[in-house]
């Protein structure tokens, strides 16, 4: 599973699998196991923004922090993600 970084951020590794790639930019957030049971799922738009589609175990302060995150690491974010899609950023309301 491609981690967009090696650290953690609000205590979470920030990740995608090989089969999210056919849908929209987004980050998963989970810790050590990097499994999607618990984890968040965050959809990213094209400005930075991100939509929290599922909260998985995390509370609103790390919700927040890793929003604030990806807000700020987005562009070098979807590089990362382009390598393996040719999805763009989430479109949604």
């Amino acid at each position: 599973m491609p981690k967009y970084y090696e650290f953690k951020v609000a205590g979470f590794y920030l990740y995608f699998t090989s089969k999210c790639i056919i849908e929209c930019m987004h980050v998963h957030a989970s810790d050590e196991e990097l499994t999607e049971s618990g984890s968040a799922k965050f959809f990213v738009k094209a400005d930075g923004d991100s939509v929290l589609q599922k909260r998985g175990r995390l509370n609103d302060r790390e919700i927040n922090l890793i929003r604030m995150f990806i807000r700020d690491h987005y562009i070098e974010m979807y590089q990362k993600w382009a390598e393996f899609s040719r999805e763009g950023f989430y479109r949604g309301h």
